[in-house]
């Protein structure tokens, strides 16, 4: 009789266990802040105006960056993609394109001329060895070799977005894109 006791009291103590965990509401963890990349602190100079900005300048907005150099001819396509992009989606003010020049032979004036050249009309900027530096220790180094076309997308909130290697069509960037600036 005793072991049925015993028995019975464990069996009570988990059936009301399993009862109270079942009833209790779900303990939330609080949302923790997006913690931004140092680099997103570092100055850039855009080489079409001379304003320097940095990504946090764009907090709440949506930026599509790339990272390319001049002599790269897979950067000139990607380039075309964003332009068209832009056009289709029709120039949202809240998508912000940025192309940071990752060759450090290459600078700005020569880098003005080729944006002119080619009529891109968004930010272009050297990268800084520092801002190139981290692009290559936090998203890989692969972001330092622009015929891989390497892009990354910056959320509203300043969540950073890998976009897949290669050469992105305009469709497939908006299909990237759109869900990004919806939020």
């Amino acid at each position: 009789m005793k072991k049925f006791s015993c028995f019975s009291l464990v069996l009570i103590s988990l059936w009301v266990l399993i009862l109270s965990a079942c009833t209790q509401e779900p303990v939330v963890a609080p949302a923790t802040p997006t913690v931004t990349p140092d680099w997103f602190n570092m100055e850039l100079t855009d080489v079409q105006t001379g304003e320097t900005f940095t990504m946090n300048d764009y907090a709440g907005k949506v930026v599509l960056l790339e990272t390319m150099a001049m002599w790269c001819p897979s950067c000139l396509l990607q380039a075309g993609q964003v332009q068209k992009l832009h056009e289709v989606l029709g120039n949202p003010e809240d998508l912000i394109s940025v192309s940071l020049d990752v060759d450090v032979n290459e600078d700005a004036a020569s880098l003005k001329s080729y944006a002119v050249e080619y009529g891109l009309d968004w930010h272009l900027a050297v990268a800084p060895l520092e801002v190139a530096r981290a692009l290559g220790n936090l998203y890989t180094a692969q972001y330092l070799n622009p015929p891989l076309s390497p892009m990354l997308i910056i959320d509203r909130a300043g969540n950073v977005h890998h976009l897949e290697y290669g050469l992105k069509k305009a469709e497939t960037l908006q299909k990237i894109v759109e869900p990004y600036l919806a939020k």
